[in-house]
This record gives C-alpha cells, structure tokens and sequence, in this order.
C-alpha cells in the first residue's frame, strides 16, 4: 500500500475519535438559545394567552411591517425605484401612492408569530386594529385587503394609517387599546405614552428597518422566536 493511501486510511480510523473531540470543545447552540441569553422579559404566545384568561374581550392593536407582515420586498423594490442610495422615497407620497394602489404588499410575507397571536385573539373575540406609520398615500389602499386575505380574518378595521408616533399614540388612547404589538423602539413608547400594555415583536435580521431595534428596553415583554 502506498504511503498517501496509507495515511488516508489513518485519518479515516481516526476520524470518530476525532469528531467526539470536536463536538466537546464545539458543542454548538440553538438559534433559540442564543436568543434566550439576553436579560429580557421572554414571553411565548401561550403565556400570552394565558396572562388574559377570565378577561373579557378587549380591543388589541398590531403593527404592520416587520411585525405582522416581513415587507422589506417591497421597500427594497420602493427605494430602488424612487431613491436608489438613499431613504428619501419614504417620504415621497409617490412611493407611498404606488405600493398601496398597485399593491406591492402581495410580495410582503405573513410572520408565522402574528398569525399565531391573531388566531388568539380572534378565538378570544377581541377587537382587532391595525396600526401603522406609513404615509396613506393618495390613491386607494389595498394593505386592509391584504392583510384579511394573508390572515384570514373573517371581518377588521381598516386598517389605521398615522403617519406619526404622535397620532399613533392618540389612536390608542381614543379607542381605548390595551396591548399594542410592535416591533420598532417608537412602537413600544407609543404604547407606554398612551398607558397601555407593550408587547414587542422581534424584527427579522435581514429586514431593511435599520438601526435595529433594542428588544426589552422599555422593560416590555419579547415575544420569543418571532423573528419569523
């Protein structure tokens, strides 16, 4: 036998006793538990529903983007479009006009944590809105359509547009909310502003909001594994 086919074949017997050694220097973590690391207050939608048994219905707000629906598809396609290199398209009406009037939002996608706490609600036969800071745009909004058709509510609110963290936190205060969800820093003060319950939604690492957001630094309840 040759040297080099002997060699292999060392390395061949070797390699379980080799691979042992790797897994006890590198055991490896979960995305879950690596997400679980941080000093904040982790809540699971079970717990969640749980917190609210024996109360009565409620009316309850989301947010919309990175917290019910991943739409970065369709700001990605917005900023190319209107301002390649820069954020100025999130303050033309143009851009805001298009993705609602032609509906870009048929290429945001559903977040799996918002259909499960939506089904919750709906079941507990709470009052649901839809809350968001986009800018309405002038033509007509398609964002309500899409999203009873993404989540399959049977009847909702159109949805909510306030165009400020102001008038968001008003909104929550005259209809009387008591959770409001939301992924972003300003959706958490919001709902401590208007005295309510924040509960916050992790955005996705690849969405394009940036900076990302601080989860748990209001002190609120982080929705665990909701990234998705």
């Amino acid at each position: 036998m040759s040297k080099r086919l002997t060699m292999i074949a060392l390395l061949l017997a070797a390699w379980p006793a080799l691979a042992d050694d790797a897994s006890n220097l590198n055991p490896g973590v979960t995305t879950s538990e690596l997400l679980a690391t941080a000093p904040v207050h982790w809540v699971s939608v079970p717990q969640i529903a749980a917190s609210l048994e024996g109360q009565p219905p409620m009316a309850v707000g989301f947010d919309v983007d990175d917290t019910v629906l991943f739409s970065t598809p369709c700001f990605y396609y917005g900023k190319n479009r209107y301002s390649p290199g820069s954020e100025d398209y999130l303050k033309m009406d143009e851009f805001w006009t298009d993705i609602h009037t032609n509906n870009c939002d048929q290429y945001s996608m559903p977040k799996e944590v918002a259909r499960e706490l939506l089904d919750m609600h709906v079941a507990r036969g709470d009052d649901i809105y839809f809350i968001t800071g986009r800018t309405k745009g002038s033509g007509e909004e398609t964002l309500t359509a899409t999203l009873q058709k993404a989540f399959d509510l049977e009847k909702m609110h159109d949805v909510v547009f306030t165009a400020s963290s102001e008038n968001k936190v008003q909104f929550l205060k005259d209809h009387g909310l008591k959770i409001y969800y939301g992924d972003a820093d300003s959706d958490m003060r919001a709902a401590l502003e208007a005295g309510i319950r924040p509960i916050r939604v992790m955005r996705a690492q690849n969405s394009s909001y940036k900076p990302d957001p601080r989860n748990g630094s209001f002190g609120e309840e982080v929705i665990v594994n909701s990234t998705q």
